[in-house]
């Protein structure tokens, strides 16, 4: 049996590490559990932990738990959004981590119109270039905050990246290196609607070199609930 709560410690007390090796205060980091394929056992013992935010792959995974488990939680989608699934999972998620075309961005900001609401979201950036992962492209990058800061209904409170995976974490660093770069340049250019105050980067195999370097939010699956089921 997996000890969640246990791990749930163990990650909170490396991120406290890494916050103090970069002079950070550990406070400005928030801890994600990643519940892809995970049971309402493990997701509630990750809460009883003293995990506050939630996140869910799936629109459609994510419906009975978010309305299953109780507390003071937060739920994000941090999986790609498919577009016919944009109405719901505005009613279920807090915020939508996976942002990444303006056609979702436009389609987000209606359906958020028409329910007299404000989407909050991050966009995920693909700072690997890899044709396998989601992502707007750093080329890219400038000209959609533009045209996204032209959407009322949307907000955007953050910058997402997956890096490659490399099995030394220290060849991440230069790619959260990147998206905080990218966290300030946008910040300094004050775009209507875009204050990316999060950085959401950092997961079970790299997410202490992430808190070195800025992140805000780090997304934890497998170092807090095993290995994922299916």
């Amino acid at each position: 049996m997996v000890d969640v709560a246990a791990n749930c410690r163990r990650v909170m007390a490396n991120i406290r590490a890494a916050a103090a090796r970069s002079g950070r205060d550990p406070r400005e980091v928030k801890l994600l559990a990643a519940c892809k394929s995970h049971g309402l056992d493990a997701i509630r013992a990750a809460v009883g932990a003293g995990v506050r935010l939630l996140g869910e792959n799936y629109v459609q995974e994510a419906k009975p738990k978010i309305a299953a488990i109780e507390g003071p939680v937060e739920w994000h989608l941090i999986g790609r959004l498919q577009r016919n699934k944009a109405r719901q999972a505005l009613e279920l998620f807090s915020v939508i981590e996976s942002l990444d075309s303006m056609e979702l961005a436009r389609l987000l900001d209606r359906e958020a119109g028409r329910k007299r609401a404000v989407c909050r979201a991050f966009i995920e950036v693909n700072l690997g270039e890899e044709q396998t992962k989601a992502g707007v492209s750093e080329n890219q990058l400038p000209a959609f905050v533009d045209e996204l800061g032209g959407l009322a209904n949307l907000r955007i409170e953050g910058l997402m990246t997956i890096p490659p995976f490399f099995a030394d974490p220290e060849r991440t660093r230069p790619y959260f290196r990147r998206l905080k770069y990218w966290q300030s340049e946008l910040s300094r250019r004050a775009i209507p609607n875009v204050e990316p105050r999060e950085l959401s980067m950092g997961m079970t195999n790299d997410y202490e070199v992430a808190v070195e370097e800025g992140a805000t939010i780090v997304r934890i699956g497998t170092a807090i609930f095993g290995e994922r089921r299916r």
